[in-house]
């Protein structure tokens, strides 16, 4: 027998979790979102494939969270990984995990997850409007309603998990309307900002490198006083106005310009130290003696990097090779080994893929993602001051804090 009302604003990942997870424990649901169809923003995750999460352990899944993730370690045991890839496989779907742990569907169509949640929500009885919230009826602390677009009563409800998303994607339907909800019924928002996000450089190599993508180099990044922020190996992409691709976005949760200024230092060669680089320079130059500067370095980096190569290391590409000197070569090794490049910003909050920032974490209870402020008001997924890596692990935020607040609040709409 079904419940009060519980109404979910929000139909992305977390709050389609929530919606299923509190019409399982018997209540009635109600799920507003104001886009045609649910899941918009999960159609484009994982470039269309949907990285639904990591198959990894508690630890591994902690320290991928970089903002506030000891407040998600009582989300991630009530549902963590395993939770998530069970889920998914109850409602048919079958996974498979690939490098660094991180799972998609076989079919590799992100559709197929959105259809399978979609379809859950029919089966479990969730009713599901094109409507937007604009408003939260609070009445001496205690949630007693939402305002919604073009009606002005507001509609009775018994809990509501506001998890609208961010401010990244706002094609999506992710415009931040939940910062400014939150912050009227007196929630602190933590300023955003976008977080996995590419990164603009005015150094002009960018523009020639456009469309170049690096495999297997090593990104490491200082702040202004040198000291290392991030340092992995990956993939990266050189854009007109920086650099992209997975080390960037990755980096960039780790990166806060309002406080410094960073470097990116990309180390062609990573599988090499210096002395064996130096060794094959030796050997590189000594078969290409009689050759041009340029034909040497084409054996070394992609073909479009050869002019900028040869300008950083100040020797002209129809130099031979017989006539570099020593201290040449040596140049040459450390801009390969240290390819630098001045940082000097993330690009606008509305290309990240996920929004660092948001209702202060403080402010709600982490065991039911319940508003310490508005007993009845919940919170899932983006919107709160959460964030974790690529990987998979945002979208666990969603799924963990999601079906936290689906249980709590038909926990609560039952003994109202």
């Amino acid at each position: 027998m079904r419940t009060n009302r519980v109404v979910v604003a929000g139909g992305g990942a977390a709050g389609m979790m929530a919606a299923v997870t509190a019409a399982r424990a018997g209540a009635e649901v109600l799920l507003l979102e104001p886009n045609e169809k649910v899941g918009r923003k999960l159609y484009i995750t994982g470039k269309g494939r949907c990285n639904l999460t990591n198959n990894c352990g508690r630890d591994e899944l902690m320290a991928a969270v970089p903002r506030n993730g000891k407040f998600l370690y009582g989300a991630f045991e009530r549902f963590g990984p395993a939770d998530t890839m069970a889920f998914f496989e109850g409602l048919g779907i079958r996974l498979k995990t690939e490098r660094g742990n991180r799972v998609f569907p076989r079919s590799d169509k992100a559709a197929d997850i959105v259809d399978a949640l979609f379809f859950e929500l029919r089966r479990q009885g969730v009713e599901v409007r094109q409507e937007r919230i604009t408003g939260i009826d609070i009445r001496d602390g205690l949630l007693a309603g939402v305002y919604t677009q073009g009606v002005g009563e507001a509609e009775d409800c018994k809990a509501l998990i506001l998890a609208t998303g961010g401010a990244s994607y706002p094609r999506t339907g992710s415009t931040g309307e939940g910062y400014t909800l939150a912050q009227a019924v007196g929630h602190t928002i933590v300023p955003i900002r976008g977080s996995l996000v590419p990164l603009e450089s005015e150094d002009i190599c960018c523009g020639r490198l456009q469309g170049l993508s690096l495999r297997n180099v090593e990104l490491r990044v200082t702040n202004e006083a040198g000291k290392s922020v991030f340092r992995e190996q990956g993939e990266l992409l050189f854009t007109h106005f920086g650099l992209s691709g997975p080390l960037v976005l990755s980096a960039s949760a780790h990166m806060d310009f309002t406080k410094s200024k960073y470097t990116a230092h990309i180390d062609l060669k990573p599988a090499l130290d210096a002395q064996k680089l130096d060794a094959r320079l030796l050997r590189d130059f000594q078969e290409r003696a009689n050759q041009d500067y340029a034909n040497a370095l084409g054996g070394l980096v992609p073909r479009s990097m050869v002019p900028v190569l040869a300008e950083r290391t100040g020797v002209p590409s129809d130099t031979k090779v017989h006539d570099i000197r020593r201290e040449q070569r040596r140049k040459l090794l450390e801009t390969l080994k240290d390819f630098a490049i001045a940082l000097s910003g993330p690009r606008p909050v509305e290309e990240a893929v996920v929004t660092s920032g948001g209702v202060a974490v403080g402010e709600v209870d982490p065991r039911t993602m319940e508003s310490k402020k508005i007993k009845g008001l919940f919170f899932a997924g983006e919107l709160l001051d959460v964030d974790g890596y690529t990987g998979g692990f945002n979208l666990q935020i969603a799924w963990s804090t999601g079906y936290c607040a689906g249980l709590a609040a038909a926990g609560r709409a039952a003994t109202i």
